[in-house]
C-alpha cells in the first residue's frame, strides 16, 4: 500500500539562529530541498541540516526537530513546511569565519 502524503510539517529550529540563517533556512530553495530529502517522518525526530554561508565560511550545522506531522508519514513537494522556533543551545557557528565553530577536544 502506498504511503500517505503529509499535508503539513512543522520543524523547530534553535531560537538562537540568526536572521540570515532563518532566512536560509525559509528560502524556497531550501524548503524545496527539505521537500525532497526529509522522507518519512515523525514528531519527535531531530536531525542536522547544512546551512549555506557562502564565501565566508565553510558550514553552519543548525539542529532541526519535527515537531507536528499531519496526514501522512511522507514528505513530498505537496507537502507545507512551516517552522517554529525551539528554546535549545546552538553549539557550533562559522568554523571558518570566526572561532564559534566546535572545539577539538
Amino acid at each position: 500500500m502506498a504511503e500517505t502524503r503529509a499535508t503539513r510539517v512543522v520543524v523547530s529550529h534553535p531560537t538562537a539562529l540568526s536572521d540570515w540563517g532563518r532566512d536560509q533556512l525559509t528560502s524556497d530553495r531550501y524548503v524545496n530541498y527539505l521537500r525532497k530529502t526529509l522522507g518519512r517522518v515523525h514528531a519527535g525526530d531531530e536531525f542536522e541540516e547544512f546551512l549555506d554561508v557562502g564565501c565566508c565560511g565553510d558550514s553552519l550545522d543548525v539542529p532541526l526537530r519535527v515537531e507536528a506531522v499531519d496526514g501522512g508519514r511522507e514528505v513530498g513537494m505537496e507537502t507545507t513546511v512551516e517552522f517554529v522556533e525551539r528554546d535549545v543551545p546552538m553549539d557550533g557557528g562559522w568554523r571558518v569565519q570566526s572561532a564559534a565553530g566546535p572545539e577539538d577536544a
